[in-house]
C-alpha cells in the first residue's frame, strides 16, 4: 500500500522530555508518548524521508521501514536534522551515496555542520548527496505517479519548506505562516497534516487558535495536528476538538 506515515509527532524535546517530564500528557496514554517531527512516503518501490530526526533509528525500526531512497528536509533545526548520520546504514545497504535535498540555506547549515557525510575524508566514504530543493518533484513507478511540491512557509526567523503530495496531502511540521499566494493551493486537501505546537502564544509555531483559523480558511477534509508539546494531551484535544481535526500520535498513518 502507498501511505503517508506520521513517524514522530512531537516537539523538539519530545514527550516525555528526557527528564521524563510528561507535562499535561497521560503518561497511561501511549499515543501520549512522542518522538521528534519526522515523516515517511511509502510510494511503489521508493522510500521517502521528510528530514531526519533525533529519533530515526527507533522510528524507522518501530514501523519496519528497512531502506530509504531520498531525503526531503524542512529546515536545519536540530530536532529534524541530527538523525542524519543513522543514514550511513542505507549507504552502506545500496552501496551508493543517498540524494537529499534542502534549500539553500538548509543546505548550507547541513554541510556545514555534518561536512563528513558530504565529503570523504580520510578512509569515510560520504554517505549522502546534497541537492538543491527545487519547486516541484515527480516520480514514476508501475504506471503510477508521486508528485511533491515544495512550499516555502515561515517559521519564526527562518524559513521551512513544507511539502504538497499529490495535490492532496500538505505536511508543514514547523510553521508561522502559510503565505496567501500559497493558499489557493490547498483548497482541495484531502489530509492537513499541520504544526500545532501548543495553546498559547508561539513565534515560530502555529498554536491551537492560529492552527484552527487556517483550517476555516483552507477546509481541508482531515486536519492532523503534529509538533505537540507535552501541555497538549492526546484524549483533551480529541475531546476539545471537532472530529475532522486530530491529533497525531507516532505512526499514525493513511493511503496516498
Amino acid at each position: 500500500m502507498n501511505k503517508f506515515t506520521v513517524l514522530g509527532c512531537g516537539s523538539s524535546l519530545g514527550v516525555p522530555r528526557i527528564d521524563g517530564f510528561f507535562g499535561k500528557c497521560d503518561p497511561d496514554n501511549i499515543k501520549n508518548y512522542r518522538t521528534r517531527c519526522c515523516a515517511h512516503i511509502k510510494f511503489e518501490n521508493l522510500n521517502i524521508l521528510i528530514d531526519t530526526s533525533p529519533d530515526l533509528r527507533f522510528q524507522l525500526i518501530k514501523n519496519k521501514i528497512n531502506n530509504i531512497n531520498y531525503v526531503f528536509y524542512t529546515h536545519a533545526h536540530a530536532d529534524q536534522t541530527h538523525g542524519i548520520n543513522d543514514l550511513r546504514a542505507f549507504y552502506i545497504k545500496n552501496k551508493k551515496r543517498l540524494d537529499v535535498f534542502a534549500d539553500r540555506f538548509t543546505k548550507k547549515q547541513l554541510i556545514s555542520t555534518f561536512g563528513y557525510c558530504f565529503k570523504s575524508n580520510k578512509g569515510y566514504p560520504a554517505i549522502l548527496k546534497m541537492n538543491n530543493l527545487k519547486k516541484k518533484y515527480i516520480f514514476r513507478s508501475n504506471n503510477k505517479k508521486l508528485s511533491i511540491e515544495a512550499i516555502m512557509t515561515q517559521h519564526g526567523f527562518i524559513k521551512s519548506a513544507s511539502y504538497l503530495i499529490n495535490k492532496k496531502i500538505f505536511y508543514g511540521s514547523d510553521v508561522s505562516k502559510i503565505y496567501k499566494k500559497d493558499i489557493k493551493k490547498l483548497k482541495n486537501l484531502k489530509y492537513f497534516v499541520i504544526d500545532c505546537l501548543r495553546e498559547e502564544y508561539h513565534p515560530s509555531h502555529f498554536n491551537l487558535d492560529d492552527m484552527l483559523k487556517i483550517v476555516n480558511l483552507i477546509k481541508p477534509k482531515k486536519t492532523i495536528l503534529t509538533n505537540l508539546m507535552s501541555t497538549l494531551d492526546y484524549k483533551y484535544l480529541k475531546k476539545k476538538l471537532p472530529s475532522n481535526i486530530i491529533p497525531a500520535h507516532d505512526g499514525l498513518n493513511f493511503s496516498i
